[in-house]
């Protein structure tokens, strides 16, 4: 039996809702936009996509997206394409072109959402997939139970190496787990990439050999692949245990060949996630996007957080944690780590450990750990100990009454 590619999509059309199908499979595998000899019905068979499901939803009198076809009504609809994995074999790259290319430029679509998506188990066969996961940023980092407690390097940008340093011993020094760059801050000429993890190694690898533990920094390795493979080589050498890159910025292609390089857990940020989802009626969902990283080899993937700052709601929040955590395919699980990030304190931690179902997660909160009135070390503790009382079931405020920095925090979360 022809293994195939599936994606469901959420689409608008002034156009004949099935005759639009028919363009986006034909624009998409065997077809244009005319009639050619040389598309034979052997080879449509063969090669073409397939409608395999076309409901409507309902109709409206105007189109969401300019540029389309003048109309006097527009059905949305739920439609479902597949494709044989012949037409292109199990490549990341060309699956999005095929998935999510000119589709969604086509007149007779006036909006267009790629929903779901199911690949064939030769994607599983070819990309290796996560190499840590939760299991080894456990390990790493010395965290057998509940999730990381982490932060964000904050200002952004502005700090020079000494100074990142002097933050992150504060931190170290307060029982943070886990420590990452900012997206914004790479390799500036203010604060260049090696001065920065000489100096905050200088920092752990001290801390660890007083304590014993070693706290885990995702270094912001984003650059040209050259680059990328240099810096990872620099943390890996001076002990650090995690890289970070921005997923939007180095591509499928770099991110790949990252993971085929590395030794460490990759940390990754979704920088620029707005432009591909914001809009309902054009884009991604998490649900469709997130696999495609997996299998390219992220450890660790943005999903946002509860009662953010963006414009996620939180209901799109639990369901890309889900996501990013459920098996792709029936013998591989590629799971990745869902990092909850984003004007994060205390007060969600009941709600995303419920929701979630599980503390098998990174929570990194900025202002929620460095406006402690105790400072940063009670801010560590409190975050820490309102985590202790959601996977308890205990209600914060009851579990607050004996612990002073989850107490003092309450008044300022």
């Amino acid at each position: 039996m022809t293994q195939r590619i599936v994606a469901k999509y959420w689409m608008e059309t002034g156009d004949d809702p099935m005759r639009a199908a028919e363009t986006i499979a034909g624009e998409q595998s065997s077809g244009t936009f005319l009639k050619l000899a040389a598309e034979t019905p052997e080879l449509k068979e063969r090669s073409g996509a397939r409608v395999e499901a076309l409901d409507i939803l309902d109709v409206v009198d105007a189109p969401s997206l300019p540029g389309g076809m003048a109309s006097k009504r527009y059905t949305r609809c739920l439609l479902t394409l597949s494709w044989p994995l012949e037409n292109l074999g199990p490549c990341l790259p060309t699956l999005m072109a095929t998935v999510a290319g000119n589709l969604f430029e086509l007149r007779q679509v006036s909006g267009l959402r790629l929903l779901e998506l199911q690949l064939p188990e030769a994607f599983a066969q070819a990309y290796p997939g996560p190499a840590f996961g939760m299991a080894g940023t456990r390990r790493l980092s010395g965290v057998q139970q509940g999730p990381l407690i982490g932060t964000i390097i904050k200002p952004s940008v502005g700090l020079n190496p000494q100074e990142t340093a002097e933050q992150v011993k504060m931190l170290v020094d307060g029982g943070i787990d886990f420590i990452k760059d900012d997206e914004l801050q790479a390799n500036g000429p203010h604060c260049s990439f090696e001065e920065r993890v000489t100096a905050v190694m200088r920092v752990v690898n001290d801390a660890e050999q007083r304590s014993g533990r070693k706290t885990m920094v995702a270094f912001n390795i984003t650059g040209e692949l050259d680059q990328m493979k240099h810096r990872h080589d620099w943390v890996l050498r001076h002990g650090g245990t995690c890289v970070m890159a921005c997923l939007n910025s180095v591509g499928l292609v770099g991110m790949s060949a990252l993971r085929r390089h590395s030794a460490l857990p990759i940390h990754a940020h979704r920088a620029g996630w707005g432009f591909l989802s914001r809009s309902p009626a054009l884009g991604w969902d998490f649900a469709a996007w997130q696999p495609f990283w997996r299998l390219a080899g992220v450890d660790h993937l943005h999903v946002n957080g509860l009662r953010n700052k963006f414009s996620d709601s939180d209901e799109t929040v639990i369901a890309a944690a889900r996501s990013v955590i459920r098996p792709l395919f029936k013998d591989q699980a590629m799971a990745a780590v869902p990092v909850f990030s984003s004007a994060q304190t205390g007060l969600q931690a009941h709600d995303t450990f419920k929701a979630l179902g599980n503390a098998d997660l990174i929570c990194t909160a900025g202002g929620g750990i460095f406006g402690h009135p105790q400072g940063v070390s009670a801010g560590v503790t409190a975050l820490r100990e309102a985590w202790d009382a959601a996977q308890a079931g205990i209600d914060l405020r009851t579990y607050a009454a004996t612990r002073p920095a989850l107490q003092s925090a309450l008044g300022f979360w």
